[in-house]
């Protein structure tokens, strides 16, 4: 279960590095201020209002003017600040590692589970002790 959960987290990690470094712009085409076409990698396919030219100011769906249309583009910008590790070891930490490791590692070598009354058996109750003192829960 335990290496389950910490494969599960390492995804999840992955996965915030991958989508905080990547960078995606979304394209969206509005005619009449309805969203008519989405893009996320291209550029959003157009209504075809701007071929078709009337005289009128108004927004319908027969004919538009050059106003009626817009295209917006969202762009997230990716982070390439990334800190790296540096993995350098001098001499002072590989001493204090050794020393660390050497004293945790022999820290529990002389310990045992020493149990004093394993070997004794409980005594054997002929008569019951509560009745005898007369001591009753409530």
């Amino acid at each position: 279960m335990k290496r389950f959960i910490t494969k599960i987290v390492s995804i999840f990690i992955a996965s915030v590095v991958l989508f905080s470094t990547a960078s995606f712009s979304v394209n969206k085409h509005y005619c009449c201020n309805k969203l008519v076409d989405t893009s996320l990698f291209g550029s959003a396919k157009t209504c075809g209002m701007k071929e078709i030219k009337t005289s009128t100011k108004k927004c319908s769906i027969e004919g538009d003017d050059d106003d009626c249309c817009t295209t917006k583009t969202f762009t997230k910008e990716g982070n390439d600040n990334l800190m790296t590790v540096s993995s350098e070891l001098n001499t002072e930490s590989i001493v204090f590692l050794h020393s660390f490791l050497y004293t945790y590692i022999n820290l529990f070598e002389g310990l045992e589970n020493i149990v004093p009354f394993k070997d004794y058996t409980p005594p054997l109750i002929s008569k019951d002790i509560l009745v005898l003192h007369e001591t009753f829960l409530i």
